[in-house]
Formats: structure tokens, C-alpha cells, sequence
């Protein structure tokens, strides 16, 4: 079995010229088959909400939902990092219950590190869950929980005003105590000066290659989730239509009677037609 994945292990990663990766998990088995596959770090999402529970955004999503799905990974994994995402709501309003709700990850769920969105707006959360012995890593750029303040699900960034507040807002996490920053749909040039300029790595999605690792949402990946598809999105498999193909087949077995066959049905030598006649 490979060696645990730390905190430490994925910092001292930046420019060491071997890239980080990192998918999504919402569950036990699919946390299993990513762990042996050797990802570095598996992401306990909210984007859960859309993917999983079938919600419009990630808003909805509660503490006690992300708690159930980072215990199931965390069972699941072996070597990987395990990082629960802070919901909306769970922090930006009392230290104290960020700190709170940070521990619940770490102590109930047995994950390794949380995730929060925002910059110099979040750093005083930041400071305060590391110094409680919670692991940080930060998200800038398209923050999904705020998306509807940014103007939408939108490249970020664009301007060089706004990568200057990208770029302040990355150095202010980092002094803050965070360990490794996610950059979301940001351009590949500004995501590059942003690696550059930080002594801890950078992940990014839709942020082009110069990123110290890379992350993607496994359900798009695999062409699980056929709502949409973001156009950073690779899909290395479309496994959906094969599963409607799948069902289709049993559905139809069912109703012609091919399925269950002998070898899918129990036998005895007990003839238990005669119970009938009781």
C-alpha cells in the first residue's frame, strides 16, 4: 500500500516538477478506485449539490450533507489526501463556528484538510483554522458559491485590475496559513504569474498548464453528469450512455424472460411444489 499523502507532501510538491492531481468523490467505492489509481488528493465537493442531489447550485448544500459524504470517502481512501469543502454558510460569519465547523471535518468525517472559497475577505478564517490545527487550502478565481456576485459562471480575472486582486488575494492566503490554492476558470497567463509569485502550489480547472497540479470534477471527467459540460472539461469517458444501455438491456431481459437464467437461480433437490397442496 502506497504511503499516506500529507499536507507537508503536497506543499513541498511546488517546483518539484511532479504535478499534483486531484478529483472529485462523493463516496466510498468511487473514493477507492481513484485512491489505487494514484491520485494525490481526493476533493469531498459541494458541487456534490449539482452532481449528487440533483440541486441548481452549490448553496444548498449543508454541513450534516457534506459530513455524510466525506465519511463515506474517507472510508474509501487509502494513500490520498482527503479534502471536505466548506460549505456555504460554514464560515464568513463567526470565527469561532468556522473553526467549529472545520474540526467537525477533520474529527467526524476523517478528512485530512478543508476547502474554503474567497480571499483577503476569508484570511482571518484562515488564521483561525490553522491555528486550531485545521488544514487550509484556498479557492480563487470563479467561486462557485458566490457565483451569482461575480456575474455568473465566468472566466475571471480578465482584466489586469482584476489579476492584480487575483494575484493580492493569492499572497494574502498564503501569509495567511493556507497550504495549496485552487484557481478556477482564470486565464492560463494569470494563473502562471500567480504559480510564480507563491511559495505554495497552485491547482488548477480551467486555468490552463502552468498550474503546480490539476483538478477536475469526476462525474464530468467520465460523462456521468450530462447536464452540462464545462468547456474546460477533457472527458475521458462518457460513461452515461453506456449505463442507459445497460438498463435498457435489463429491463428488456426482464420482460422476455432471459433474466435470471438457471445459473442466476438458487437450486435444491427440495421439491416445494407440494407446499401447495398444504
Amino acid at each position: 500500500m502506497a504511503t499516506k499523502q500529507t499536507v507537508k507532501d503536497i506543499r513541498q510538491r511546488k517546483g518539484s516538477g511532479q504535478k499534483i492531481s486531484m478529483l472529485t468523490a462523493y463516496d466510498a467505492p468511487m473514493a477507492m478506485l481513484l485512491d489505487q489509481s494514484g491520485i494525490d488528493i481526493l476533493l469531498v465537493g459541494d458541487s456534490l449539490g449539482m452532481v449528487v442531489l440533483g440541486l441548481d447550485s452549490t448553496v444548498p448544500v449543508t454541513m450534516d450533507q457534506m459530513l455524510h459524504h466525506a465519511t463515506a470517502v474517507s472510508r474509501g481512501a487509502g494513500s490520498a489526501l482527503v479534502v471536505g469543502d466548506m460549505p456555504f454558510g460554514s464560515y464568513l460569519v463567526d470565527p469561532r463556528e468556522t473553526v467549529r465547523n472545520g474540526l467537525r471535518f477533520l474529527k467526524e468525517a476523517g478528512c485530512d484538510a478543508v476547502k474554503l472559497e474567497g480571499g483577503r475577505k476569508v484570511c482571518d478564517d484562515v488564521r483561525a483554522l490553522v491555528r486550531a490545527g485545521v488544514p487550509v487550502m484556498g479557492h480563487l478565481g470563479l467561486t462557485p458559491q458566490t457565483a451569482g456576485q461575480l456575474g455568473g459562471f465566468k472566466v475571471q480575472g480578465k482584466s489586469m485590475a482584476a489579476g492584480r486582486r487575483l494575484l493580492a488575494d493569492a499572497r494574502a492566503l498564503e501569509e495567511a496559513g493556507a497550504f495549496a490554492l485552487v484557481l478556477e476558470c482564470v486565464p492560463g497567463r494569470l494563473a502562471e504569474v500567480v504559480t510564480r509569485a507563491i511559495n505554495i502550489p497552485t491547482i488548477g480547472i480551467g486555468a490552463g498548464p502552468h498550474c503546480d497540479g490539476q483538478v477536475l470534477v469526476t462525474n464530468d471527467m467520465l460523462g456521468l453528469f450530462e447536464r452540462f459540460t464545462p468547456g474546460f472539461v477533457k472527458q475521458y469517458l462518457v460513461i452515461a450512455p453506456q449505463i442507459k444501455e445497460a438498463v435498457a438491456a435489463f429491463q428488456d431481459e426482464i420482460n422476455s424472460g432471459v433474466f435470471p437464467a438457471p445459473e442466476h437461480t438458487f437450486g435444491t433437490d427440495e421439491d416445494f411444489s407440494t407446499l401447495l397442496g398444504e
